[in-house]
């Protein structure tokens, strides 16, 4: 049983500060080290992160597990407990706050004023009364105040292993605060499940929440031609030609080489993400029109050699593309169509352009996208929302087609056909 004073934390009024920060190193062999409210590296989270690196995670693995470590440490530092003398009433406490709570907002350097700040905050309160309402063009819902059930699932894992691992090194609790939830015994597993369902994973996390699943969304092709359109440089019609026609991941592509692209055989070498393994993939004869237009405006301006970065920054110095420069890029182009469509959407275009024509195989659609699992690539064969809507009132359209075809019987003597329509409803 709880303690009184266990359940009498207040987390209604609970402030949790935007304390500490994840802050990127110049040494390769710790990127990252989580920084706590004296300025000091923690040692355990680079304890964690060494040994993540170890097990061959890439350093955007160790980013998103340290952001997530960020945000335990930081409601730790609240209410005043260590992370090591955590326990699972604070593993509760801390699901609970980011079920209910909103994410805090930081001001951004240049809206550091009165004014500024308190505009920021009146357009933060708009976001958040408009939260969940999907956006009118593409249907995806806006990005709400509240955490989402796939970011509480994620750190719901990195925190359950971080305990796993300091339980296995002997440096932290003996019982892990974010347990895993176990079969009763005196129950048959999978007893309620029918034998025809794939087994699901009966020892989840007690404290994660349940993700609903979502069926990818694509650019649909009139949406795709404006927002190509929309486009301001060579450089940015390049690299959507190239997301759009080889399925690659938005980081694979900025993370390509001059030797790379192979404008004679049509195909550009991209690493992939998970396995580290070099692939081929063919590209479309108009994304290498525009690389040709692309390269030829840098002619000169940046270093030359096969070994050098694919894709440059328009403004100078002239620098590397990065992953947050090319979201911004898009970003504005979305602006331009009042759209929220992702540089990841245009994975999911290409999967769905690719899956939909009837003589590609789908083991080449597996291939191309490097899914581990035919059952992956399958998911792009299921029809789009607005295919279905369609189709259904297409249906109703002949349904009703059908009926006014047929003969209306006769009314019988002594019923006034006006007082029918009344009670019935006018035929169609």
């Amino acid at each position: 049983m709880d303690g009184p004073d266990e359940l009498a934390r207040d987390l209604a009024s609970l402030r949790v500060p935007l304390a500490g920060a994840l802050r990127v190193t110049d040494n390769e062999w710790e990127p990252y080290e989580l920084i706590d409210v004296r300025g000091l590296v923690e040692p355990g989270v680079a304890l964690f992160l060494v040994d993540l690196q170890a097990a061959g995670r890439r350093p955007s693995t160790l980013r998103s597990y340290g952001m997530a470590l960020l945000r335990w440490y930081r409601f730790l530092w609240a209410v005043d407990v260590a992370w090591d003398r955590a326990s699972r009433i604070e593993a509760r406490d801390f699901s609970r706050w980011m079920q209910i709570a909103d994410k805090p907002s930081r001001v951004h350097w240049r809206n550091r004023g009165t004014d500024a700040v308190d505009t920021t905050i009146a357009r933060l309160a708009g976001q958040r009364g408009s939260a969940g309402v999907p956006n009118q063009v593409t249907g995806k819902p806006k990005l709400g105040a509240k955490y989402a059930a796939s970011v509480r699932a994620h750190s719901e894992t990195v925190l359950r292993t971080f305990y796993d691992f300091h339980r296995d090194v002997g440096s932290g609790p003996v019982l892990n605060p974010f347990p895993l939830v176990r079969e009763r015994r005196d129950h048959r597993a999978h007893a309620h499940q029918s034998s025809m369902e794939p087994r699901r994973n009966e020892r989840s996390g007690l404290y994660r929440p349940r993700v609903p699943k979502r069926l990818p969304r694509s650019v649909p092709d009139e949406y795709f031609d404006r927002l190509f359109a929309a486009l301001p440089s060579d450089r940015d019609r390049a690299l959507v030609a190239f997301w759009v026609s080889t399925g690659a991941r938005a980081s694979e592509l900025l993370g390509t080489c001059r030797g790379d692209a192979d404008p004679g055989q049509q195909v550009i070498s991209v690493v992939r993400k998970g396995s580290r393994a070099v692939q081929l993939l063919p590209a479309s004869s108009d994304a290498f029109v525009w690389l040709r237009l692309y390269q030829q405006q840098l002619h000169g301006k940046v270093p030359a050699g096969r070994s050098q970065p694919l894709w440059w920054t328009l403004r100078r110095p002239l620098r590397p593309l990065t992953y947050p420069a090319a979201h911004r890029m898009f970003e504005r182009a979305n602006a331009g169509l009042g759209s929220n469509w992702t540089l990841h959407d245009l994975r999911h275009t290409a999967a769905y352009r690719m899956a939909r024509d009837p003589e590609v195989p789908l083991t080449d659609v597996q291939w191309v996208l490097g899914h581990a699992h035919l059952t992956t690539t399958q998911i792009y064969l299921a029809p789009h929302q607005d295919e279905v809507i369609g189709s259904m009132l297409a249906h109703h359209a002949r349904q009703a087609g059908r009926r006014a075809q047929v003969p209306v019987a006769p009314v019988a003597s002594g019923y006034r056909p006006d007082d029918l329509d009344v009670l019935f409803g006018k035929p169609m």
